[in-house]
């Protein structure tokens, strides 16, 4: 599974339709941080190994209606949405959380 790039609000709005019932992992990032990095090989190994969630990406520079809509405040933050609405958060590139999260929410 690709982990795919959002384009604007429209983008997200879209995706989030199209993901049904499956889990949403938005992870909300900016191209400056260095934990954002980080995180990024994890995120991609997580997508292969749970196929059935939709893992998108949020530039919060280029994304600031998305990231305010959302109170971003800090990255990475990972949220977890689940028929368009948020079921978790996540703040920091927090491995074993994200796992948790993925397991609890699939």
């Amino acid at each position: 599974m690709v982990i795919e790039i959002v384009e604007n609000t429209e983008d997200f709005d879209t995706r989030l339709e199209d993901a049904g019932d499956k889990l949403v992992v938005v992870d909300f990032f900016a191209t400056w941080c260095g934990p954002c990095k980080m995180i990024e090989p994890f995120l991609k190994q997580q997508s292969e190994i749970y196929k059935e969630v939709v893992f998108l990406k949020v530039d919060v520079d280029e994304n600031e209606e998305v990231a305010s809509r959302y109170e971003i405040s800090c990255m990475p933050t990972f949220l977890f949405i689940k028929k368009k609405e948020k079921v978790d958060e996540i703040s920091g590139a927090n491995q074993d959380m994200i796992k948790q999260m993925l397991e609890k929410y699939k």
